[in-house]
């Protein structure tokens, strides 16, 4: 009988089969998708719409008139529209819920509650579980509170150094 050494690295059997996950789509109402991923790639997928078609309206504005960037600007709301629709659909049956609960994100405020709404562990009726996030994905969900803050943040702070510019401006003059 050999000596275990107390220095190896532990050895046992692993039984048991691997968790298989679901393939994330973002373009497709079928599947599901987690929480941070929602966050994220709502907020992600609307800036790079908006910033995308933005810059093809002002430069279709430039060719063609503010007509047509007037309607390249309807487009690009109809596209952000339709892809926040395909992804709260996918974050509808996540928690095991149909697809057709995603008009309540037309609703504002009401839709949050696909934001806290934990989904279902394991497979359900749409599908395998979702990936665990990547770092990718919670980094896009932390865009959307940062983006808050700082709104916020500047709402306050630019009257009030405009006021204070406009009070030192006074106070000069005298």
């Amino acid at each position: 009988m050999e000596a275990q050494n107390p220095y190896d690295a532990p050895k046992s059997k692993i039984t048991g089969a691997a968790t298989s996950y679901g393939e994330i789509k973002v373009f497709s109402a079928k599947g599901r998708i987690g929480r941070v991923r929602y966050i994220g790639y709502s907020a992600g997928m609307t800036i790079l719409i908006g910033i995308a078609l933005g810059v093809l309206s002002a430069v279709m504005g430039k060719i063609g008139g503010p007509d047509v960037a007037a309607i390249v600007m309807g487009a690009s709301y109809v596209a952000i529209f339709v892809v926040m629709l395909l992804l709260t659909i996918q974050r509808a049956h996540d928690f095991n819920a149909s697809g057709w609960l995603a008009i309540l994100a037309i609703v504002p405020l009401v839709n949050l509650i696909f934001w806290f709404i934990p989904g279902t562990d394991g497979e359900n009726r749409f599908g395998p579980e979702t990936p665990p996030n990547g770092t990718g994905a919670i980094l896009l969900a932390l865009i959307l509170p940062a983006v808050f803050i700082l709104g916020i943040v500047a709402a306050i702070a630019i009257p009030a150094y405009q006021d204070y510019v406009k009070r030192a401006g006074t106070a000069q003059s005298r």
